[in-house]
């Protein structure tokens, strides 16, 4: 598997490069945020490492170009971003990111957190080539064809845009969403849903799961996710 890294910093690039190479990927790097977005459509590597903060271009301009383009918009990227940025890191997930890291970091966990949107980009992959109409997590069984939840084999009553939620999460376990992919993504004529109103969504779906609530788990400053399971 090809994986681009698009860091100005050369140390650090050099760093990240030395250690996936040496967990058995093959590596790419750009210095610079022109010459990243060129190689990413050039190359279509299969997941890129994007700082924010790049010469040429940002790395949140960069991430909403890749995209927007039919060609590369399903290469998973993952932000790398300073600690503090936290409205830069809801940026780059409402322009599709699907993970973030922040330095400084072990490059451990950052090769972990590689092998795990791979790992969940592969399983999407292989789910949707198949015809399934039924979403079973442990003990919650979510059916999208007949539109029914069920938490230990009991029956759980949801609004329409409860259950688009919840769906939508379940789907994508370990992705992070902002309130506002939440709203773009389920958002429709039979829906009357707001960004702040999610919160309130949830808390609703929280509430009527009762023990299978444990699977919605909260991203301070960002927006939800469900559980991944190991």
């Amino acid at each position: 598997m090809l994986i681009q890294i698009i860091e100005d910093d050369r140390d650090i690039a050099n760093l990240v490069q030395f250690n996936l190479m040496d967990a058995g990927y093959d590596v790419i790097c750009s210095l610079d945020g022109n010459n990243g977005l060129a190689t990413a459509r050039d190359k279509k590597p299969d997941l890129i490492l994007l700082d924010l903060m790049l010469p040429g271009m940002s790395g949140i301009d960069i991430c909403e170009l890749l995209k927007q383009n039919k060609l590369t918009q399903l290469i998973p990227i993952i932000m790398m971003t300073a600690k503090g940025e936290e409205t830069d890191i809801v940026k780059g997930l409402s322009a599709g990111a699907e993970d973030y890291i922040t330095k400084p970091f072990s490059t451990k966990i950052l090769v972990a957190r590689v092998n795990s949107v791979l790992r969940r980009v592969n399983q999407y992959k292989v789910e949707a080539e198949k015809v399934s109409e039924i979403l079973s997590i442990e003990n919650l069984q979510i059916n999208n064809i007949k539109r029914k939840v069920f938490c230990n084999r009991k029956e759980v009553e949801m609004t329409y845009s409860e259950f688009q939620i919840l769906h939508l999460l379940a789907k994508n376990p370990g992705k992070v969403f902002t309130r506002n992919q939440i709203v773009n993504l389920i958002r429709g004529s039979n829906h009357a849903i707001t960004d702040r109103a999610v919160d309130v969504q949830i808390v609703g779906l929280r509430k009527k799961l009762d023990t299978c609530s444990e699977y919605i788990e909260t991203v301070r400053g960002v927006g939800y996710r469900f559980k991944e399971m190991w």
